[in-house]
């Protein structure tokens, strides 16, 4: 039986994983779980701690913001920022960075904390060619394309194909790559973050496992047979362009005992803002979505830094 218990000002979750091959001395415990904002999380189980597009600067650029939000904008012409003394007091440990896609809002703070950290960092190679930009070694990146099943110590990840939020109107498409023969010099702008594929991630921890999204869409094909017990769901307006994206996720899931939102919330905005109108556009219709179409699924909101246990 799941319980759930809120923990001083953090959300804790705990995710049910497939037994996978552990050392003697690994012990289960519950799986913690904190928001980072936009598709960004912090995981652990008392193993290991796993990032997933943990984006901490939350840069206000490309218009948006709270008009209280005095902070100059960033243009998408600017060179990249990343707040390292916020990172700094968030972040003290990583083992593995999950990167869903290349995006600013996905990317922008990785090369900062993989160094800071010493994390292995699993995307595309495009990710994997920004980092390197960074100055990031090659012993810490895993380039993957999608349909990787990696072993770690006390950790698995099976890496899932996707596609991006049809964004725009559904007009956003974008087929820019980096490889090896792309020259990049950091800093980099924040426009030079570029996609570069998409990807989602299941995660193994020792009890739990967990699905993770870092846009509202997926590749439904590629999900078949995946049963997560935590569905990290893209969240968005972008997904009411799509057909039953409600509907087909859920089912072709297999109806997850959990599902917590992701990527639901305004990243342009600092912490500490108000989010109402994005609970009230994106959170509650897909609350009250899933409530219809999976009834003993139970979904929990997270709140910003907060953290959720489920034991």
């Amino acid at each position: 039986m799941n319980r759930i218990k809120i923990v001083g000002l953090g959300i804790v979750v705990v995710f049910c994983a497939a037994l996978i091959p552990s050392s003697a001395e690994a012990q289960s415990e519950p799986l913690q779980l904190k928001y980072l904002g936009a598709a960004g999380w912090e995981i652990s189980d008392g193993n290991v701690v796993v990032l997933i597009d943990p984006w901490i600067t939350r840069a206000k650029y490309g218009g948006g913001g709270h008009p209280d939000d005095t902070r100059p904008g960033y243009a998408r012409d600017d060179i990249a920022p990343s707040d390292t003394v916020l990172i700094d007091q968030l972040i003290s440990r990583a083992d593995f960075i999950l990167v869903h896609h290349g995006h600013f809002d996905h990317l922008g703070d990785v090369p900062y904390i993989a160094r800071k950290t010493g994390a292995k960092v699993i995307g595309t190679e495009t990710t994997i060619m920004i980092l390197r930009a960074y100055g990031i070694p090659n012993e810490q990146l895993y380039a993957v394309g999608g349909g990787e099943d990696y072993q770690f110590e006390n950790f698995s990840v099976r890496v899932v194909p996707s596609i991006h939020s049809a964004l725009g109107e559904k007009h956003y498409f974008d087929t820019r790559r980096y490889d090896r023969n792309t020259e990049l010099e950091a800093p980099l702008l924040i426009n030079q973050f570029i996609e570069g594929g998409s990807l989602m991630f299941l995660a193994r921890f020792q009890s739990h496992n967990v699905l993770t999204m870092g846009s509202m869409n997926f590749v439904e094909r590629d999900l078949e047979g995946i049963h997560p017990d935590i569905l990290l769901a893209g969240v968005n307006g972008s997904r009411l362009g799509l057909y039953n994206y409600d509907e087909r996720l859920l089912k072709v899931t297999g109806y997850p005992a959990i599902v917590i939102p992701t990527h639901w919330d305004n990243f342009r905005l600092p912490y500490g803002f108000s989010q109402e109108a994005n609970i009230a556009r994106n959170l509650v219709p897909f609350v009250s979505a899933v409530a219809n179409i999976s009834p003993k699924t139970r979904v929990i909101q997270p709140v910003h830094l907060e953290t959720i246990t489920i034991e």
